[in-house]
């Protein structure tokens, strides 16, 4: 039997994939229990979307659904924050809103891996990009001995075999995730710290981690991800500067771990500069 089940999204603007987002979430099996929308003062339609059309979809599908508007972008970590604050379920999964159902299933998929064992607290699928041959953008995150940053499996073709096992990892990107509520009800959720965001997800892994808790990847759920819609794309967010005062922190509150894990080379945390396409020239992935 499958648990009930809060999604929580955050919305700033991008009405397309916000739309395209939660649609496909309707045709997931099962469907979540409950979804949480929190709009982060959004100015291009998705607050009317998100309060007057999208209501009603929900509604016929059965589901609990609520809606947080903030007047202003109060930042991803603290709307997350905000949404697990209203999660009423024992798992609670994080989508970006730039995330696409792949696996009809995934839901299902991931409870399953949390189930094995009683220490399972945190597991991703693979997100792969949204146009052929959905090659790999994330099969889970590493981090170097020095700190860097690797998206495990980026660019590698989908089918890769190295990225087709079930594993633990050392960290998990947030843009879709499920989780059990007990671990932000221990531990806090987002450090607030590192809004508007970059390097939360990491850190909460860790803290998670820190306290026994596994964290995993599954190959067996994917999700198309349009790769950086929700952050880089966001006009103001000074985003390069962002991203290297909350990597300078992380890397202070946790050295003391990746220096002593078995984590990736430097030279192969490379950011490679790969292709990405915006929904407009993709058109709708395909639901499998």
């Amino acid at each position: 039997m499958h648990a009930p089940i809060s999604v929580i999204i955050v919305h700033h603007n991008k009405l397309p994939y916000s739309r395209l987002c939660l649609e496909s979430l309707l045709a997931s099996d099962p469907l979540p229990t409950q979804i949480l929308c929190i709009d982060n003062g959004s100015t291009d339609g998705t607050r009317e979307y998100l309060g007057e059309q999208f209501p009603s979809l929900a509604a016929e599908r059965g589901l609990r659904y609520e809606l947080v508007a903030n007047d202003s972008n109060v930042g991803a970590c603290t709307a997350r924050n905000q949404g697990l604050e209203r999660a009423g379920e024992p798992l609670v999964a994080f989508c970006d809103n730039d995330l696409v159902t792949r696996s009809r299933n995934w839901l299902g998929t991931l409870q399953e891996s949390l189930s094995q064992e009683a220490k399972n607290g945190i597991v991703g699928p693979k997100l792969v990009y949204p146009f052929e041959p959905y090659n790999i953008e994330c099969a889970g995150a590493a981090i170097s001995r020095t700190g860097r940053v690797q998206y495990r499996g980026r660019g590698a073709a989908i089918d890769t075999p190295a990225f087709n096992v079930d594993c633990e990892v050392q960290c998990l990107i947030s843009a879709c995730w499920l989780m059990k509520r007990e671990i932000t009800e221990a531990l806090g959720g987002l450090d607030e710290v590192f809004n508007p965001a970059q390097f939360e997800d990491f850190d909460l892994c860790y803290r998670a981690r820190e306290q026994g808790w596994r964290v995993l990847y599954t190959p067996r759920a994917e999700m198309y991800h349009f790769e950086n819609t929700t952050t880089a794309r966001s006009g103001g967010m000074a985003f390069k500067r962002t991203t290297i005062r909350n990597g300078l922190e992380f890397k202070r509150r946790w050295r003391h771990r990746f220096e002593q894990e078995d984590g990736p080379a430097d030279e192969d945390c490379k950011w490679a500069d790969l292709e990405t396409r915006p929904l407009e020239a993709t058109g709708v992935p395909p639901l499998l």
